[in-house]
Formats: C-alpha cells, sequence, structure tokens
C-alpha cells in the first residue's frame, strides 16, 4: 500500500478544502466497493477445506457488519474489538468461541470463494509508482491502485499477503483462478439515513445504530492525535462526496514540509482520503477513507476519522444528510 512521506499527514485528517471532483469512479475504485454475489459472476463457493481460524472469524465479522478492518488472519485489536462489540450486540458471553461461531452463522456458506481473475482486473487503470512528495502526487492524474494484488485485496478486504497465502505460487494474471475471502452476503442496512453514528476516541472505533438501538455496523478508524484531538461532540452529516479530490493547504498542517505550496491532490483509492469522503458540521472535519488500511486502529491521525476504504463506503451507503454524528471521548 502507498504510504505518504510524513507518517502523519499521510492521514490529511484535517481534511481542509476537500472538493468533489465530479469525475466518475474508475474500474479500479470500484473494485473497493463491497458487491452482492449476483454481482460477481466469476465467484463460485469452493469446497470445504482447512482455513486459518482467526481467518474464518474475521471473515465471518466482515460478514456480519462488525468490520475487523484489513482481513490479515491476525488475532489482533481491530478483531478483538469487533468481537466484542458482535458478543455485546448478541448478548454472548465474553470467550465462548463455540456461541460466538455459532451466532456468526458459521458453516451456512462458506467463508472462501473462487474467483476468476478477468481481463478488466488486469487492465486498471494503475498507478504503479506513486511519489512520496505531494506536490509530485499532484502532478499525477489520479492515485489508483498500483497493482492487481493490491486492487484484489480491497475488493475482498483482505491484505495482498492474505491473499499470497491463500494461493501459493499464484501469478495474479488473466484467467487465473484463485480463492479469496467471500465477504459478500450479510444483513442489508437499515435506510439512509435513519441512523446514528457514534465514534469512540479512545476505543478508536466506529459503531452505526439504527432507530431502535441495535447496532448495525461496527469498525475500527483512526481519529486524532495528541496535535490535532478529535472534536468532541455531536455534529451532523452535510455532504457525502464520492471520488474526491483533496485541495491541499500546508498552512495547515502544524508538520507541513515548509517548502510545500497549496495543492489539488488527485483522487482515487490511494489519495488521501481514499475513495469517500463524509463531511460533517464541523468545519474541515469527516470521515473518509484511506490509502493505508493496514493502519487503520493503528495510527494517530490529524483530527478526522479514517477507516479502511470498504468501510468508509458501508458507512457512506447508511447516512445522509442531517445523520447525526457523536465523537465522544
Amino acid at each position: 500500500m502507498v504510504r505518504l512521506g510524513l507518517k502523519s499527514l499521510s492521514a490529511f485528517a484535517t481534511c481542509v478544502a476537500l472538493i468533489a471532483a465530479g469525475t466518475s469512479v474508475t474500474r479500479s475504485q470500484e473494485r473497493t466497493q463491497p458487491k452482492p454475489s449476483s454481482d460477481r459472476a466469476q465467484t463460485s463457493q469452493t469446497s470445504k477445506s482447512a482455513i486459518d481460524p482467526m481467518l474464518e472469524i474475521q471473515i465471518l465479522l466482515d460478514r456480519a457488519g462488525f468490520s475487523p478492518g484489513e482481513i490479515d488472519g491476525v488475532d489482533g485489536g481491530n478483531t478483538k474489538k469487533a468481537i466484542a462489540a458482535f458478543e455485546s450486540t448478541h448478548g454472548l458471553a465474553g470467550g465462548d468461541r463455540a456461541a460466538l461461531l455459532q451466532a456468526l452463522n458459521r458453516g451456512a456458506a462458506e467463508v472462501l470463494a473462487s474467483y476468476t481473475i478477468t481481463a478488466e482486473d488486469v487492465a486498471g487503470p494503475f498507478t504503479p509508482s506513486i511519489p512520496t512528495d505531494l506536490m509530485e502526487q499532484s502532478k499525477l492524474d489520479a492515485l489508483n491502485f498500483t497493482s492487481v494484488i493490491e486492487a484484489l485485496g480491497e475488493t475482498f478486504h483482505c491484505s495482498p499477503n492474505v491473499l499470497r497465502r491463500l494461493n501459493p505460487g499464484a501469478r495474479f494474471e488473466e484467467g487465473e483462478t484463485i480463492r479469496v475471502p467471500d465477504v459478500s452476503g450479510g444483513q442489508p442496512p437499515a435506510a439512509p439515513g435513519n441512523v446514528k453514528v457514534v465514534v469512540s476516541k479512545d476505543a478508536s472505533v466506529a459503531t452505526v445504530y439504527a432507530s431502535d438501538g441495535k447496532v448495525i455496523f461496527h469498525a475500527p478508524v483512526t481519529s486524532g492525535s495528541e496535535h490535532d484531538p478529535l472534536p468532541l461532540g455531536s455534529w451532523v452529516v452535510t455532504a457525502v462526496i464520492k471520488n474526491p479530490t483533496f485541495n491541499y493547504n500546508p498552512d495547515l498542517f502544524w508538520d507541513a514540509n515548509p517548502s510545500h505550496a497549496k495543492a489539488k491532490i488527485p483522487p482515487g483509492p490511494n489519495g488521501p482520503v481514499g475513495i469517500v469522503w463524509i463531511d460533517i458540521s464541523k468545519e474541515h472535519y469527516g470521515l473518509h477513507g484511506t490509502p493505508e488500511p493496514s493502519q487503520i486502529g493503528h495510527t494517530s491521525s490529524h483530527g478526522c476519522v479514517r477507516l479502511t476504504n470498504w468501510d468508509a463506503a458501508r458507512l457512506a451507503a447508511l447516512v445522509t444528510k442531517g445523520t447525526p454524528v457523536l465523537f465522544e471521548q
């Protein structure tokens, strides 16, 4: 995954002067959007086979709307939070793995699927080399995925290393059939806007509640830092902008490169705010995607709320103008 030169600046989470690009989403960007099985004609269920238990749980959690962030097969903090949230929501005793798997409908459908890589997959468009310098990035037309395996990883909500482990020897070329996490399915979301979004600073999670108080989506986030704390309080969604460009003003960042000038950073999944920006009533702040899904929940930001691109897309589909957003400690 692409990494920007200044670590905290890579978040761009004080995300000032963001504007809509007005361009359509490219094929590579569309891959980050969750798709129902009916839209994946090339995907079929695999037969039952051995799978790492933690990888299985992560896929089941993702299906249930309790995102572990990037699926990596590791029993890390994001996965633990997703498990705890699912157990609490469903009234399960903490640590009862059998009850957890039963509630996650283990066995109802395979957790892995076979996927045949298409000509469209390998066509991109890609941006094979993305400079770390922001001024150089501003000269590009888009900040697309860098490779097929990165694009496929975001499509199936997993790290490229998971795809490599599931497919030893694979070249990830057109016509090749690979094993992938099957993250399709799950319960249909509540009506857009009929929800409340709560972001917890201390827990580094975002939770979406339906009007009856039921949790319908939960995901890890990165929010705030010592220099730019999350603006605690009650806000509302003012706009949802897909495929956003970013107007970068170095004067607004305490750690900006002094040689930088104002610049427009092009859109794309590897752009500073990923594939979607959810604007809120607190000026200069929002919830958005990221070029570094593996870092969600593990690093700081300039105050905004970052999610993986696929979780940001799922969140964007649940909210609308006027949706309440609470930033709490």
